[in-house]
């Protein structure tokens, strides 16, 4: 009940919750990337700091985002539609990102800058997910060599990324 005299009721909690997510995840995952250059490291960096975050285990339930996705996905509401805008706006980030490797010159032109966004971004959930039954250090390894794999192979510039 001592909840409640903050919040007036479960749904502006939840809400409330998902507002300190977006702003834990902006904190710990978006903000130190920005201080990579734009382009491939960046983007890179993103999944690095994301992997970092998880296996810091930051959060014991492991991602917010990708348990509450499952939680919301068929629950129409606010609270649906405020964890739909936060994976859309980081996922438009990651597009947005390939987009800037892509004309930097850092990403090959025929890039498909939505479907690598798409591609690391579900490689990062890959990770937390098998997490659950498995080891979360071994899959943020294979999330790991399978992004910066597949940077490497989009990149006429893979010096710019880190070796194995």
């Amino acid at each position: 009940s001592g909840l409640f005299t903050h919040w007036p009721d479960k749904e502006i909690l939840q809400l409330a919750i998902v507002e300190h997510a977006v702003r834990q995840w902006t904190d710990e995952i978006v903000t130190p990337a920005l201080a990579m250059p734009r382009g491939v490291r960046r983007l890179w960096a993103l999944h690095e700091d994301r992997l970092a975050y998880y296996t810091s285990r930051a959060l014991p339930g492991g991602c917010f985002f990708v348990a509450s996705r499952a939680e919301f996905d068929d629950r129409p509401g606010p609270v649906r539609d405020a964890l739909t805008t936060a994976i859309d706006t980081w996922w438009d980030f990651l597009q947005r990102s390939a987009e800037q490797a892509v004309e930097l010159g850092e990403l090959r032109p025929d890039t498909d800058a939505a479907q690598l966004a798409f591609e690391i971004d579900a490689l990062g959930e890959g990770a937390v997910t098998s997490a659950r039954l498995h080891s979360l250090e071994q899959g943020a390894v294979f999330a790991r060599r399978a992004v910066l794999d597949r940077l490497r192979a989009l990149s006429p510039t893979p010096h710019l990324l880190p070796g194995e």
